[in-house]
């Protein structure tokens, strides 16, 4: 069966097998130019707005669990300033993270991973990075504890009811400590306070715990994955109600 007159002469038959020809090709240059432009417009997304992480540790339960997967926001703070409470992915500020072991992969599956983290469906450079709450912003006098266990910043005592905490316990930290963050830099601290090692724990550091602002990634506002983790994250800003007024060099 064809679709051809057989009356048809013999340059029409390949005159229409010429344009069948052309339409074939112009339909594959069509979806590789769609793929293209699709790949360039995510690789600009990742580059510029938004990125995926995903969580290795318990350190930020039960806000965040091992292995969720986040949506990070590029453009805090190179566009748009932090506040406090915030949930950031940072870059080790230096000796936060233990050295790093390479794992070996096939070229196949390196490859993959790569061309994944391009259009930024993969992450593989998670554990790189840390994930932590904006508890001290630039000039914030960050005090613990009071005599209910409670952690102040500028003067302001904070309810964290974001905390996990070991049954029992209503301290919100187990040393006291205070600091006054420096200009550009964050003081960060974990929300499963008592398994976190974050800005308390890296004062001899040569950041000495506290995290300069040109390196955080961006704000963490998505859990995408798994879908029963799906929400918004919150900067409770009810919890930290007062407590810019009290330092009105916050942010700078």
């Amino acid at each position: 069966m064809t679709d051809i007159d057989p009356a048809t002469s013999t340059e029409d038959v390949a005159e229409i097998r010429r344009r069948k020809s052309r339409g074939v090709r112009l339909f594959l240059r069509d979806i590789l130019l769609i793929v293209l432009a699709a790949v360039v417009i995510s690789v600009g997304i990742k580059a510029f707005l938004i990125r995926s992480f995903y969580i290795p540790s318990g350190s930020m339960e039960n806000t965040l669990q091992v292995d969720d997967r986040i949506i990070v926001n590029e453009l805090v703070p190179r566009m748009v300033p932090l506040q406090h409470g915030d949930v950031v992915v940072f870059t080790d500020p230096g000796g936060w993270l233990p050295a790093k072991t390479v794992v070996q992969q096939n070229g196949f599956v390196a490859g993959v991973d790569w061309l994944l983290s391009v259009v930024g469906l993969s992450a593989p450079d998670s554990n790189d990075h840390l994930v932590k709450r904006t508890i001290g912003l630039p000039g914030d006098t960050v005090v613990c504890c009071n005599a209910f266990g409670q952690m102040s910043v500028n003067g302001i005592p904070l309810v964290e009811t974001y905390l996990k905490l070991p049954d029992g316990v209503t301290k919100v930290a187990a040393n006291d400590f205070s600091v006054t963050v420096p200009k550009n830099s964050l003081w960060v601290m974990g929300d499963n306070r008592y398994n976190s090692e974050d800005s308390r724990a890296h004062v001899t550091t040569p950041s000495k715990g506290f995290v300069p602002i040109d390196q955080v990634v961006g704000r963490a506002f998505l859990i995408s994955w798994p879908s029963r983790h799906w929400t918004w994250l919150d900067d409770y800003p009810n919890v930290f109600g007062g407590v810019s007024a009290a330092n009105p060099g916050t942010g700078k």
